[in-house]
């Protein structure tokens, strides 16, 4: 009942509405500060894997994403000084617009996740919890915004070329 109001109702769609642009706006100001500040992930990263997260016996909980970072993105931090801002950026953008939505959404959560594997809590739960509730609404979530315009375009053509006739019957 609660996943049809999110994913139909108009109400719903007004709140989201206020969720996205409230989550939104975080997104972009946070990659668009680093965008233009010089931001370099390198200490970061270092940091999450000299102090990992660790559980109450005191073993690291993540063991495999402090691999990921010590073999792959510290040796890469060229790219993920790249990836980072400019995925918040758009993922901000994304969700101000109302535009892909869930896509950016979706994008937004895996680095939530990614810096709460990392250790960092900051706003992370808070924004993560928001995020499901737009996820969970799919195209409602950006119903106030271009996803209004933009998913039944790209429903338009990229069912077109995969489009068979039902009527057709096949004999042997």
């Amino acid at each position: 009942m609660f996943n049809k109001f999110l994913r139909e109702n108009k109400i719903a769609a007004g709140i989201l509405t206020v969720l996205r642009l409230y989550l939104g706006y975080a997104w972009l100001t946070a990659g668009l500060h680093k965008l233009t500040g010089g931001f370099d992930a390198t200490g970061f990263l270092k940091g999450a894997v000299v102090n990992p997260v660790k559980g109450p016996d005191g073993a690291v909980v993540f063991g495999w994403y402090v691999d990921f970072l010590k073999h792959f993105a510290i040796p890469n931090a060229d790219i993920f000084n790249t990836l980072i801002p400019v995925g918040e950026f758009l993922v901000g953008l994304g969700l101000i617009l109302g535009c892909l939505t869930t896509a950016a959404m979706f994008f937004g959560l895996v680095m939530n996740f990614a810096y709460m594997f990392a250790g960092t809590i900051s706003t992370n739960p808070m924004d993560i919890l928001l995020g499901v509730f737009i996820v969970a609404a799919g195209l409602n979530a950006g119903r106030i915004g271009l996803d209004r315009w933009v998913i039944p375009f790209i429903r338009k053509f990229a069912v077109k070329g995969n489009y068979t006739n039902p009527t057709v019957k096949h004999t042997a």
